[in-house]
Formats: structure tokens, sequence, C-alpha cells
């Protein structure tokens, strides 16, 4: 049972996304206003299909630039945080070139930094303060990798700096700085049950793993539940230089996360859940 829903997942999954391809390339080819919700809709859609339970807690900014700040476990982040939020995502460059999520990533607009080139840092930060000036919400994974998602590591600082500077002043003359926006995503549940250190590995994509047996036994492993916790926004000018900012946005995305996993974060989920379209194919 859980291969024949594996398989009627990958199925439904194609033909979606042959149907929405081509809509979201004349969207950004275009610059439309529909390319920002497409893709946010769509990660609802596949959410709901590969059977991601979200539990919400907190607002997302959406009404201005935004530099969102998040721990990363697995590559089902992407569809998480894209289900939560209109947002694109700052990504290492090998991301680009990833089946379907690289793909995912372009067709929301993704920045894709070099991380291994210390010189181009400057490149990626100027970038990010464009897009930010432009009013886009913008994801980025700190840690600089996956981790196994029971704990948060250090985080990186140097594409804060994209936020140190103020972009313009307002309509009295302060500053404006691009706010910081922490958010911990949690994986707590398998199958609507707790889900202890041992299982989350069947998520967790993190070390050596290969992608694609991963998501093959993701797929197979069945509905996982997530905490996702948008924390109040911190800014520059409040906290002090990247560095600061970089290391209370670690603590506190630490501490939403270990609520989270101890079952004191997690916001209501119904006991019972509409079938996707998997289920109901089996």
């Amino acid at each position: 049972m859980p291969t024949l829903r594996a398989l009627a997942v990958l199925v439904i999954f194609v033909f979606s996304t042959l149907l929405l391809v081509p809509l979201q390339y004349v969207s950004l080819r275009l610059k439309l206003k529909m390319r920002r919700a497409i893709p946010n809709k769509f990660n609802r859609y596949l959410c709901w299909l590969f059977g991601i339970r979200i539990s919400v807690i907190g607002t997302p900014i959406q009404d201005r630039g935004v530099l969102m700040i998040a721990n990363h476990t697995s590559y089902f982040d992407i569809l998480i945080l894209g289900a939560t939020a209109r947002v694109s995502f700052v990504a290492k460059s090998e991301v680009a070139s990833w089946p379907f999520f690289g793909m995912m990533s372009r067709l929301q607009e993704s920045i894709f930094v070099e991380r291994a080139r210390r010189s181009r840092a400057g490149v990626a930060r100027d970038e990010l303060r464009e897009r930010l000036r432009d009013g886009d919400a913008l994801a980025l994974f700190p840690e600089g990798t996956s981790t196994d998602g029971n704990r948060v590591i250090a985080f990186k600082s140097a594409l804060f700096g994209s936020v140190e500077a103020p972009l313009g002043t307002d309509a009295c003359g302060h500053p404006l700085y691009v706010p910081v926006q922490p958010i911990s995503i949690s994986y707590v549940g398998i199958h609507g049950m707790p889900m202890g250190r041992e299982n989350r590995p069947l998520y967790a994509w993190y070390g050596d793993m290969e992608l694609l047996p991963h998501l093959w036994e993701a797929l197979k492993a069945g509905p996982l539940d997530v905490v996702v916790e948008f924390h109040p926004p911190l800014s520059v000018d409040k906290t002090g230089g990247r560095k600061k900012i970089a290391a209370l946005a670690e603590g506190i995305v630490r501490s939403g996360q270990r609520l989270a996993l101890a079952g004191m974060r997690s916001a209501p989920v119904p006991a019972q859940h509409s079938e996707t379209p998997a289920e109901a194919a089996l």
C-alpha cells in the first residue's frame, strides 16, 4: 500500500506540474502579479497531495520587503514555506540543478548563491538588497546546510549584510530598515502521531543521503505533521550589525523548534482530514 500511494502521488504530481509550469513561465516572462500567487497556491496543493499537514503559528510579513530566516531540515522546507507565504528563496547554487526542487525554486524567482566563493558574497548581498527594495519576501536558510531536524546549528551571518543599511527614509525622514523575520520549522508528527527522533530521518535530508531514493522513501512513509512558527520581526537598527542579528535570530529559531518538538507549540490540527488525490485513488 505505501508503494502504491507513492506511485499515485508521483503520477498526479507529474500531470499537475505539466499544467502549472507553462502558466508560471509566462507569468514570469510578462512580470504579471500572479507570478507570486501561483507558486503559493501550487505549494499548498503539493503539501496536500504529499500529505504534509501544516500548523501555522504567527503571521508572515507580506506587505513589504522582508528577509525570512528559517532552520533547514529537508527539501520539503521549500514546499512548506512556499505554502505558508508568498516567498522566493535564497539557495546555494547546487539547488538549481536538483530535479523538481531546482525547477520549483527557479519558478519562485529564487536567488542562487555560490557560497564556496567568498568573492561572490558581495554580489549576492547586493542582489538581495535590490529584491528587498522591490518589496519581495526572501527566505534564507543561514545554517548553510540541512540537519537531522532535531537541532539548529550555528547561523552564518554573511548574507545578513543585505539588511545592515537602510533602504531609504519614511515621510518623517527616519531610516527604513528591512525587517528580519525568524521562522521555526519543526517536523513533529507522522500519521497523526508524535514523531520521535528515530523517525525524523524519514523526512530530514542531510549528510550524504541521496536525493531521489530519500524522496521515494519519504513519500512511502506517509502523512507528515509540521509546525511553522513565524516569530515577531527583528531589525538591525535595534539589534546591531549582521552578526548580532544573526545570533539573535538563531536563538529564537532554536527555541521555537525545541518547544515544537516537545509538543508545546503545536497549533490545532484536525483529527480527520480530507483524502488527498493519491489516497482517493487507492
